[in-house]
């Protein structure tokens, strides 16, 4: 596989703040827990896909329905007559990145199916959904949970990365100015990733 590269550091690290912030040595089960309840806190995420006639990666706003397999796998509505669930069914790849104000982002890339249970669309259906889908009059198409347009997009999660803090605002303005100062990397998130393999792993026992 290539690689980009424009600088030789030697045996520096060439990425000072990745170094500094990263964390790989917690256990998965604390991983996963800060994960979801970050992008629970977050509710809105950026859902990309791969467009149909130009093959280029789109993105749009989806709001976090539920959460299944203790917030490891994501449920989001969606008309099913819309662009998107033509997008993930010729490729079920998805990204979906969450942030919040303070900066504190995940980014979870999942395999999705779209899920028409009616059963499963009962137990999650809220009215509001009837303000985006509209009534055509027809007596099926009425924007209540029976209306077939109504679906379930449901993300498994594969791989995530994420970085979330426990500084305070003045805490990270302070760490910010003594990088600036001394050349130090800024020590001021806590930064995650989680592997296809600890996923899989953590599937298998829970």
């Amino acid at each position: 596989m290539s690689t980009f590269s424009n600088a030789d550091t030697g045996s520096k690290p060439a990425d000072p703040y990745t170094a500094a912030n990263k964390q790989g040595d917690l256990p998965i089960t604390e991983r996963i827990e800060a994960l979801v309840k970050f992008v629970t806190s977050c509710k809105y995420g950026m859902m990309t896909t791969r467009d149909l006639s130009t093959g280029r990666l789109v993105s749009r706003c989806m709001a976090l329905t539920a959460e299944e397999n203790g917030g490891l796998d994501q449920l989001f509505f969606t008309n099913t007559e819309s662009k998107k669930t033509d997008e993930l069914e010729s490729d079920p790849h998805v990204n979906i990145s969450f942030l919040d104000s303070s900066g504190q982002w995940a980014s979870i890339s999942g395999i999705t199916s779209i899920e028409t249970d009616r059963s499963l669309i009962k137990k999650h259906y809220q009215p509001s959904l009837k303000a985006w889908l509209g009534d055509l009059g027809d007596g099926i198409h009425d924007g209540s949970e029976n209306d077939p347009r109504i679906g379930i997009i449901r993300v498994k999660l594969t791989t995530a990365t994420y970085s979330i803090s426990d500084k305070t605002f003045f805490g990270f303005v302070a760490e910010i100015a003594k990088g600036t100062v001394t050349g130090q990397p800024a020590s001021v998130n806590k930064l995650r990733e989680i592997s296809e393999r600890e996923v899989q792993s953590w599937r298998a026992s829970n």
